[in-house]
């Protein structure tokens, strides 16, 4: 009874100590450690495949949540351009009121000024949306959210992106612990109750 006891606190002992060791392998040891006299490079698995790591988080982030399509469609609403429109229609009459001589008769800069507004009225949701298009079509070109994305985990600090992912995730974490002492136990149990009936 006393060596299944023992099997079973030992089993719990190396489940937990694993799991524990597993975690911290995750980004420990950040830099490479080359083992003497046999060829083998011990390095964490986040830091050795942040690239790969990095790549691939650029590709979902790009492919599922938000792309420069996505993103100009949600600037560029209908009430954005209806309100771009207006201050265009403010600025270039204000101007032009500014610019017609102070002699022509108020009633002819009156109806200038109306005809103006009318046109810019009917021409701008054209010219806009064509100039939309164009600089939404070289944003795409120029913009690429995919190689933000991956810029920005690779000039990240691994220390500081451990401390993040280890707070967000402590709790579970814990649970994988702990779940590798039990798993680790009942193998202790199995194993004494091997032993005894042997």
């Amino acid at each position: 009874m006393l060596k299944t006891a023992f099997l079973v606190l030992v089993g719990a002992m190396i489940g937990w100590l694993t799991n524990v060791l597993a975690i911290k392998m995750l980004f420990r040891p950040i830099n490479p450690i080359k083992l003497p006299l046999i060829p083998i490079v011990i390095q964490g698995l986040i830091p050795k495949r942040r690239s790969e790591i990095s790549k691939s988080i650029g590709e979902i982030v790009e492919r599922e949540f938000v792309s420069m399509h996505d993103i100009m469609s949600r600037l560029m609403t209908e009430e954005n351009k209806s309100e771009a429109i207006t201050i265009i229609k403010e600025k270039i009459l204000k101007a032009v009121e500014y610019k017609i001589p102070v002699l022509i008769p108020s009633t002819f800069r009156y109806k200038m000024i109306s005809y103006l507004e009318e046109q810019i009225q009917k021409e701008a949701p054209m010219i806009l949306e064509s100039t939309i298009d164009s600089v939404s079509g070289k944003a795409m070109e120029q913009i690429n959210i995919k190689k933000m994305v991956e810029g920005k985990i690779d000039d990240f600090e691994l220390e500081k992106l451990e401390e993040i992912i280890l707070s967000v995730s402590a709790k579970e974490l814990k649970h994988i612990e702990w779940l590798g002492g039990v798993l680790g136990a009942v193998i202790g149990l199995v194993q004494g109750i091997i032993i005894r009936f042997i």
